[in-house]
């Protein structure tokens, strides 16, 4: 039997989870209470209309769902999504295919619009894809894809599925807390994301939002929500501000974290949360440039909360993760699918997006590089991020 757990020191870069800060662990340790007691209840409103705010949005319907992006992503689908109906799913990653996979799952027609890895969903693209496949419930699109570092442009697809009378589902997983994410702005009618990303809060819930005309879909659906868990006609009586009504016992220790987590946010107010993940991710592809390094995406779809930059054949990419874990306490990610093996997967988002964690880690790679043999110029790295730093506050 194991002896009490401790877990080791770690520099947590890689695609998620971020690093938390210590006013959220606190506040998962706050007593319990129950869930339906009029204190908790209080948190949860204060949940949700910080949660508009990160959302931009004044829709009623904004919850935290119960489980991770992964929750959100099922729960906006399921939802929406009857058996026959046509989806239009972008795939350029990981996150589409997996969005595409419950479409079908939910008995409907994933129609993929497929790109390479690393590039974006032009709107053209929808606008065509729409005039051709006859009645589409809705266009389903990941805005920050985590398997390979593009940044999906959200805001011209929402005339072009309004013309065709087809929902626009989004995944904010990667992006919500580190980007800008404006949902009515942008004519978003479904929108999910995760705790464990740009929020830093612990893995365990998933924000979602849906405007009034999702919600009026879910009404008239012809045959109930595949999923109880998930059912959003069910949850919507929890997280009504009156009369609630008892759906499942909520994670409330996860709620008081997050709560604390959108705190954090507040404080530092959202433009300056935005420029700050911009500025250190300038200054990290500076210096992964430097050491040879390549971003995947084009520079104008290029994420700044998380950097997917190929590894040339001649490195290790595995055995230098390694060393990253065991000597330096870093953890950055290796690729999925089709990118295993060729890309390296850096996550700068919310706690995690410091300068010092920028410096560290280009260090880092720098000492591994010199012993290896692939880095023949020491400093190169840093004097590079140190530029970008310089011209860019």
């Amino acid at each position: 039997m194991m002896e009490e757990f401790c877990a080791p020191r770690r520099l947590l870069l890689g695609p998620g989870p971020s690093t938390v800060h210590p006013r959220v662990l606190q506040a998962m340790s706050t007593s319990l209470i129950g869930h339906l007691d009029p204190s908790f209840l209080n948190v949860m409103n204060d949940v949700q209309a910080r949660l508009r705010h990160l959302f931009a949005t004044v829709n009623r319907f904004t919850i935290a769902v119960s489980g991770t992006g992964s929750a959100g992503m099922e729960a906006a689908v399921v939802n929406i999504v009857e058996p026959g109906d046509a989806v239009i799913v972008g795939v350029n990653g990981v996150f589409g295919t997996r969005l595409a996979a419950i479409v079908e799952r939910c008995g409907g027609k994933a129609i993929r619009i497929e790109v390479p890895w690393g590039q974006i969903i032009e709107p053209t693209m929808i606008e065509e894809r729409l005039r051709r496949s006859g009645p589409v419930k809705a266009v389903a699109l990941v805005h920050a894809e985590t398997s390979t570092g593009a940044w999906q442009p959200i805001e011209p697809m929402s005339a072009v599925c309004r013309a065709h009378d087809a929902l626009l589902i989004v995944d904010a997983v990667t992006s919500l807390g580190g980007l800008p994410v404006e949902v009515d702005q942008w004519g978003i009618d479904v929108c999910y994301s995760a705790t464990q990303k740009c929020l830093s809060c612990p893995p365990g819930l998933a924000p979602l939002t849906l405007n009034e005309r999702a919600l009026s879909v879910v009404q008239r659906r012809r045959v109930p929500c595949q999923s109880w868990y998930f059912d959003i006609s069910l949850i919507a009586d929890y997280w009504t501000e009156h009369n609630r009504a008892y759906h499942h016992t909520a994670p409330i220790s996860m709620l008081y974290a997050l709560r604390e987590a959108l705190r954090i946010i507040a404080e530092e107010g959202l433009p300056a949360r935005f420029a700050r993940h911009h500025l250190n991710s300038r200054a990290l592809m500076a210096g992964l440039t430097a050491l040879g390094l390549d971003p995947l995406p084009p520079v104008d779809s290029r994420l700044p909360t998380l950097l997917c930059v190929t590894v040339p054949a001649s490195i290790d990419e595995g055995a230098v993760r390694a060393q990253l874990l065991e000597r330096f306490g870093i953890e950055i990610g290796g690729g999925l699918g089709q990118l295993k093996g060729k890309v390296w997967r850096i996550g700068l988002m919310g706690e995690s997006s410091t300068e010092a964690n920028v410096l560290t880690l280009l260090n880092a790679l720098e000492e591994i590089g010199i012993q290896s043999g692939w880095v023949s110029t020491p400093g190169m790295a840093l004097q590079a991020a140190a530029y970008a730093y310089s011209v860019g506050r």
